[in-house]
């Protein structure tokens, strides 16, 4: 299905010399690449490296920077097809999906250029305080340094690019360290970058363990960590990180309100597509829809009708509805949950079982609120159907769990969406559509317990940078 890529140094002066980490592919274990893995032991030579980036990437003007990140993504234009197969090949994407994180991807690296070109800084008002009419001046927006990145697989280069194209708009270099499971479309990125024009010492890719992250993340150089992944490893780079930045998207466990004077066709068809997209693996897809009771048989009946009419199997297929998951241990934990959620009382009305790494669109009902399936964040493709008798109600189930990056309403009362917006606990609330919409400049973030910092070009640009005031007496 794919052809094979052997990956085994990025660029001169870093070249890694542990064992080869064999990437498959996990639609049919096919071997797609090899990438040589980095150590602990490597970390005064990485760290080099990066301090040397810094120095370069600092010295490049607004302009080169842009013209980079401009560049790069015509050339990923260009190359969209080839780069989208990578996806498919590695992280199982279906290629229609693929092909949308693609173009995401661009408009990613040309709004990154915008904040290099344009968000450098503001004048200060100083006359507007008494006693400095005499004074002027203003503040620019300057590298923090070293910026370390760390990547999850579910959006293996679309993710990559909201951190390397906000450091690089903003003049640092950049450690990044992609998952392990997907770290070829993310050493294709950089290489379009230096194609582009980019030095590649700003950017020093890296592969290892668990061991090489604890040393990365604890060392003092690095200026900010970015980070995104589960709540386990980010309280771990918490706890390690020392006085430095850190940004990081911990997952969720989206919300979907539908209230009786909804549009049902329209709420079931964005449903759908929300919780099944990628298969699943997507930390804003629809996991919770939370129904009135009114329509909640219709809907219920609507949204299993068509979540049967998905096709699940080779991502490379057109036709091809859901893909499979990451691995097949992540298909066996998403069985484990369903049958955990049906043995405690919960109804399963669609899918449930895996075959190999393919896990097809799964529907449960009645499931008890101390099942994981509710309480966490499946990252899998399964909904939870849940009703509700009133607002209070409604707003009380969506706010459960402690952490939430979006939610989702559909009505057709403005007075109830608004009041919704106000209510519900989350990053965003996206209204008549589902809670996996995200437009890749605006801000982007959890609520509550996984509130930590911003992503979003414009606001990761500003998380990277530190203000410098320059203040004159005339």
């Amino acid at each position: 299905m794919t052809a094979r890529l052997s990956v085994v140094g990025h660029a001169p002066g870093l070249v890694a010399t542990g064992e080869e980490l064999v990437v498959t592919n996990p639609a049919d274990g096919a071997v797609v690449g090899h990438v040589r893995q980095h150590s602990a032991e490597d970390l005064p030579e990485i760290i080099e490296r990066a301090r040397s980036g810094s120095l370069v990437a600092r010295a490049l003007s607004r302009h080169a920077r842009a013209t980079v990140l401009e560049n790069a993504a015509a050339l990923l234009g260009q190359r969209s097809d080839e780069v989208a197969r990578l996806i498919v090949a590695e992280a199982g994407k279906t290629i229609v999906q693929a092909r949308k994180e693609v173009a995401r991807c661009q408009n990613t690296l040309k709004l990154s250029a915008v904040q290099a070109r344009s968000n450098a800084g503001e004048v200060v008002p100083f006359d507007a305080f008494e006693g400095s009419e005499t004074r002027t001046g203003w503040f620019t927006r300057e590298p923090l340094g070293i910026i370390l990145a760390i990547t999850p697989y579910n959006d293996a280069l679309n993710l990559v690019a909201h951190k390397i194209g906000p450091a690089i708009a903003g003049g640092n270099s950049v450690i990044l360290k992609p998952s392990q499971l997907t770290p070829l479309t993310a050493r294709l990125l950089v290489d379009l970058l230096v194609e582009s024009g980019l030095p590649a010492e700003v950017i020093t890719t890296v592969h290892g363990n668990r061991l090489l992250s604890q040393a990365l993340v604890s060392a003092r150089e690095i200026r900010m960590v970015s980070f995104t992944g589960g709540f386990r490893t980010g309280e771990a780079i918490a706890a390690a990180a020392g006085i430095k930045k850190v940004s990081m998207e911990l997952g969720g466990n989206a919300p979907v309100l539908v209230f009786g004077d909804a549009d049902l066709t329209t709420a079931v068809a964005r449903c759908v597509s929300g919780a099944f997209w990628a298969a699943g693996q997507n930390c804003i897809g629809t996991q919770r829809i939370i129904v009135h009771e009114s329509v909640a048989d219709r809907f219920r009946n609507e949204f299993v009708a068509a979540t049967s009419r998905l096709t699940t199997g080779d991502p490379s297929k057109e036709s091809t509805d859901v893909g499979p998951m990451i691995s097949e241990a992540a298909a066996d934990s998403a069985q484990q949950s369903v049958e955990a959620a049906v043995a405690a009382g919960a109804r399963l009305l669609e899918g449930g079982r895996a075959d190999g790494a393919f896990f097809p669109p799964t529907v449960l009902a009645d499931v008890p609120r101390s099942q994981c399936v509710w309480a966490d964040e499946a990252f899998a493709p399964i909904v939870v159907i849940e009703t509700f008798s009133s607002f209070e109600e409604a707003v009380d189930l969506a706010n459960e769990p402690e952490y939430a990056l979006h939610a989702a309403v559909f009505t057709s009362s403005l007075s109830t969406a608004m009041r919704a917006t106000r209510e519900l606990e989350a990053g965003a609330v996206m209204v008549n559509d589902s809670s996996d919409y995200r437009f890749d400049a605006m801000p982007f973030g959890g609520a509550k317990y996984g509130s930590m910092g911003r992503e979003g070009v414009r606001f990761a640009y500003e998380d990277m940078t530190q203000t410098k005031v320059v203040g004159i007496l005339e």
